[in-house]
């Protein structure tokens, strides 16, 4: 959904505030004010305070008495609980999809890989972001479980991408490791696709959790690392 297409008020300060968090445009820590967000979408408080509540329920806003709104912080604990989820249910709906895809369509993610890569090269963050997300959810709207699908795009919607590194080893890395997805999926192997899958999302969780916290951290897969 795009601010043009949003039905209220309500969820077009969702999706505007939402944009500028995951785009940088709001920083990490600092502070919203209501009258000031209301000002920026020619709105009154009501649906601010409304749009808020979304946000903080996503994890992408954190409220304190008497200290107000702020663009959340990053909590490992919660980062670490968001890679468990998106590993599990993601691995899942990309396996189903290997074996509901048709040739014609696969012609449509490598459009869609085509359209990330060419926003990685450009250096646009948001679109970058907004690339990832449709190449990623063109497998898992396929899945034919759509309360699953929804329950990722939940999740999906609170992991801070706004974060993820800009270094041009990942954003190779990165390359690879989508190709490598679509090509299982040509293959119709399921276990593969989700196997590729499983990799990019755990080497995606571990860069992010160490440059937020400047410490080695242990993929919650590996049980032996306990």
């Amino acid at each position: 959904m795009d601010l043009e297409s949003a039905s209220t008020k309500r969820d077009m300060i969702v999706l505007g505030l939402r944009r500028k968090i995951l785009g940088r445009e709001l920083e990490r820590g600092e502070r919203l004010r209501q009258d000031q967000v209301a000002e920026w979408f020619s709105a009154s408080i009501t649906p601010v305070r409304e749009a808020l509540r979304i946000l903080e329920s996503e994890g992408l806003v954190s409220s304190e008495a008497h200290r107000g709104v702020r663009v959340a912080g990053v909590d490992v604990d919660r980062l670490r609980s968001l890679f468990i989820t998106r590993k599990l249910t993601e691995t899942f709906a990309i396996a189903r999809a290997t074996t509901r895809i048709s040739r014609h369509e696969l012609r449509q993610a490598e459009r869609l890989l085509d359209a990330l890569d060419t926003a990685s090269e450009e250096g646009d963050a948001m679109a970058r972001n907004t690339r990832n997300e449709e190449f990623h959810f063109f497998f898992y709207d396929r899945c034919g479980l759509p309360a699953l699908r929804d329950d990722i795009a939940t999740r999906w919607r609170a992991f801070p991408w706004d974060l993820t590194l800009d270094s041009s080893d990942r954003l190779n890395e990165v390359h690879s490791e989508h190709q490598a997805i679509v090509d299982a999926v040509k293959r119709l192997d399921p276990d593969a696709a989700a196997d590729h899958l499983g990799d990019h999302i755990t080497n995606g969780f571990l860069r992010l959790a160490e440059s937020t916290t400047d410490e080695p951290i242990a993929d919650p897969f590996d049980f032996d690392a306990d």
